[in-house]
């Protein structure tokens, strides 16, 4: 719009130039700015309009632009600096005469709004006067838009605009000038939350819109069609019947009623009826008729334009919905098999109800002689089993000590005397109680493939879920690995530490078990585009801190100081409530006493997390964990990886693409741009000026995790400027305590006070 305006500016100064020079031959132009703000450029000879800006509306909407075949959309710009055509498109769908908003990148509308009916809207929203009054025109031609005549404000009659905004919200402002400032006023958007988005919980699916998110269940008679899926919070696979309706005019089918509103297209058959009973009959005889609502006559609920108020009858689905809402404004009955359900008031006479009975009946008496003759032979075959097993018992006990005493002492092989009295806290498992747990290991039960062998997950007899992980005989992680992992884990006790439930090894055979993370691990919901919306800033922000104080407690309050040494997004899994807790600590490292570094010939982790001293050198530290913590923030903060990301020519990773924004003064920018409403830009910077120190090259310069904490919790205003980060292009490195020290930045501020911030 700035743009625009600048072109026409320079564009009057040219035409004021030519009309002092040009002949009276000349046909002269001029260009007019209207007080409503419509530029147009006119035949000064003819005084014909030759073009006119509010017929060629981008992103916004003004009073007294008009309706044209020109001007039906709007378009969303690229991002907030960037006005080039963006993803988003409002328009109004021919069809169902609905309000949209179209998603180009994924294919399909993101939102829709109800169908209207008189200037209001079906699904009870209250929408602002722009949108009823092209609801009224859209159909004519050359008719103003938003007319002056909108609702006054305190008095003052406003300036107002409509915004197809770049986040994919439909916005309607109005100018406020009041005695304290002068500003643009929000009055409404769509959409307005997580269950207005069209289709978020797939079809069959209900959203239920909670005070900070949201969940989808399925309606009675239907489940998950994804059980995995749905447990990790991904709802777009919807949700399937569970057991199919069959097409018999209601023999064998019911209908079950949910209070709801749906916003499926509104050209739904209609039925005239003035009771129910026979909306329920007529459904019931079409095989395609999936669910029904009825309204009485005078009742108003009207879903279908071409109705009128007065009229009572039935609409019909012969589609599956695709949007439903808990909000309790209409009564959807949805058809679906009754399963064991013996009696129907349709179709059965009182015969054939009694035949079925008696059936029953005989089948359950039956079924109760089988069931006692098989207890009765089992009793006495459980006593027989019980006077032998007295007799075997003690050399079972032995057996049994001897196993565990060898597999103890296997383990507990060089490791320190002080806590070879402790041995180990954690119990024995029998590889077939873990085969039963798993039904064999079945790819059903699948989780997923880490760097060492499979994940799989099994249900204990008591209910309890666990993951299993089975080290792979060609992962390269050998008993001295998986001794380590057991024997860490077992003396480590912390709310964000994933818990070790037991261990079992029999032959080649080496597996741990765990307390299973049912929303996997963190790199599955930052780096997804769709799983990624349900992370807001306060969540991500809770992460962090998660992280962070599990890794505090490694370095400095555990019994024993740990070195990770394998950190990364998919070492974090996240519990039912999304609580980080680290995992994998194959690759864990300890420090004897208040040593806080060590060296080794085997360099193991992954590329992208890895300090450069550690990757070069082989010197790894409490601080090599400190900067694989700084990658994992900024990938949280930013959503996307430190590998493989190309931002531009000037660097090739996300820390090089982090730096460079620090240096141009534009933090902000590194931020996933679906956290712009829900950030608090005072802890959006604190973290990414908290990540920058800890990537530092030089390893003295970074924090330790105890400042971390502090620096991201406390109300410390001025934070340390962060030297450039390690692995940036041109740069060649020499590990050593004074590496980077001597290179400090001068193009960066040396100190950074964040006491305010102001909204960029």
């Amino acid at each position: 719009m700035f743009l625009c305006f600048l072109s026409i500016v320079t564009l009057v100064h040219k035409v004021q130039g030519r009309e002092g020079r040009e002949g009276d031959g000349d046909s002269l132009k001029a260009l007019k700015l209207e007080d409503a703000g419509n530029a147009v450029l006119i035949d000064c000879t003819s005084r014909i309009t030759l073009w006119a800006s509010f017929k060629t509306a981008t992103d916004t909407f003004l009073p007294g632009m008009m309706m044209s075949s020109t001007v039906r959309t709007l378009t969303s710009w690229k991002s907030l600096e960037d006005p080039a055509c963006g993803r988003f498109v409002f328009q109004v769908d021919p069809l169902t005469n609905r309000y949209c908003i179209f998603d180009s990148s994924l294919g399909h509308y993101s939102w829709k709004s109800g169908s209207m009916s008189k200037n209001s809207f079906d699904d009870n929203q209250i929408y602002p006067q722009a949108l009823k009054f092209l609801y009224n025109t859209q159909k004519k031609q050359n008719i103003s838009l938003l007319n002056r005549s909108l609702p006054n404000y305190n008095g003052i009659e406003p300036y107002s605009r409509l915004v197809m905004n770049h986040t994919g919200h439909i916005q309607y402002f109005h100018w406020s000038n009041g005695s304290d400032s002068e500003q643009w006023v929000l009055d409404w958007q769509e959409p307005k939350d997580n269950c207005s988005r069209y289709g978020v919980c797939g079809l069959f699916g209900m959203c239920t819109q909670n005070k900070d998110s949201f969940t989808c269940s399925c309606l009675h008679g239907f489940e998950p069609t994804s059980p995995d899926e749905y447990k990790a919070r991904d709802y777009k696979s919807g949700c399937k019947r569970t057991s199919e309706i069959i097409c018999d005019k209601g023999t064998n089918d019911t209908f079950l009623n949910k209070t709801m509103i749906s916003m499926d297209d509104t050209t739904l058959p209609f039925f005239k009826s003035e009771n129910e009973s026979e909306c329920i009959k007529k459904c019931l005889e079409n095989c395609t008729c999936l669910a029904y609502s009825y309204s009485s006559p005078n009742k108003g609920e009207i879903w279908d334009l071409s109705r009128n108020a007065t009229q009572g009858g039935c609409w019909f689905w012969d589609s599956a919905p695709n949007n439903l809402r808990d909000n309790g404004l209409h009564i959807i009955s949805f058809r679906v098999s009754k399963g064991s359900i013996i009696y129907s008031s349709y179709g059965k006479s009182k015969p054939e109800t009694e035949k079925r009975l008696l059936a029953i009946v005989i089948v359950v008496i039956v079924t109760a002689l089988v069931i006692s003759t098989f207890c009765g032979i089992s009793y006495i075959l459980f006593k027989i089993l019980v006077k032998r097993s007295e007799n075997n018992q003690r050399s079972i006990e032995v057996q049994s000590s001897d196993l565990r005493r060898r597999i103890t002492d296997l383990l507990d092989l060089d490791h320190s005397k002080e806590d070879d009295k402790e041995g180990i806290d954690v119990p024995y498992f029998e590889l077939e109680s873990i085969m039963t747990a798993t039904d064999d290991f079945s790819e059903k039960n699948r989780l997923g493939e880490g760097g060492f062998g499979p994940v799989y997950k099994g249900k204990l007899p008591g209910g309890k879920e666990i993951a299993v992980k089975r080290l792979s005989s060609l992962s390269g992680q050998g008993l001295q690995e998986f001794k380590n992992e057991v024997m860490l884990i077992a003396k480590l006790q912390h709310r964000n530490l994933v818990r070790l439930l037991g261990y079992c090894i029999v032959g080649d055979e080496k597996m741990l078990l765990y307390e299973y993370m049912p929303n996997r691990s963190l790199d599955k919901f930052i780096f997804d585009r769709t799983m990624c919306t349900s992370l807001g800033w306060e969540m991500r922000f809770n992460i962090i801190m998660g992280i962070a104080r599990g890794l505090n407690y490694l370095h400095h309050d555990s019994r024993l100081r740990v070195i990770h040494r394998d950190l990364k997004t998919s070492n974090i899994l996240l519990d039912e409530d999304m609580n980080p807790k680290i995992s994998d600590f194959g690759l864990a490292k300890i420090v004897q006493g208040k040593d806080l570094e060590a060296t080794t010939d085997r360099v193991m982790g992954t590329f992208g997390y890895m300090s450069p001293e550690y990757a070069l050198d082989g010197l790894f530290s409490i601080k090599s964990d400190v900067f694989s913590f700084g990658v994992v923030m900024l990938e949280i903060i930013s959503g996307k990886r430190n590998i493989g990301f190309y931002q531009s020519r000037r660097s090739i990773s996300l820390l090089g693409h982090a730096w460079n924004l620090w240096k141009e003064d534009k933090p902000f920018e590194l931020m996933d741009q679906i956290l712009m409403e829900s950030c608090k830009s005072s802890e959006v910077l604190k973290c990414i000026i908290v990540g920058l120190l800890c990537v530092q090259g030089d390893l003295d310069d970074r924090p330790n995790m105890t400042n971390v904490i502090l620096m991201l919790s406390g109300d410390i205003v001025t934070l340390p400027s962060p030297k450039e980060p390690a692995f940036i292009p041109g740069r060649d490195y020499v590990i050593s305590s004074s590496s980077s020290s001597s290179k400090t930045n001068t193009q960066s501020k040396n100190m950074l006070t964040i006491t305010k911030l102001d909204g960029r």
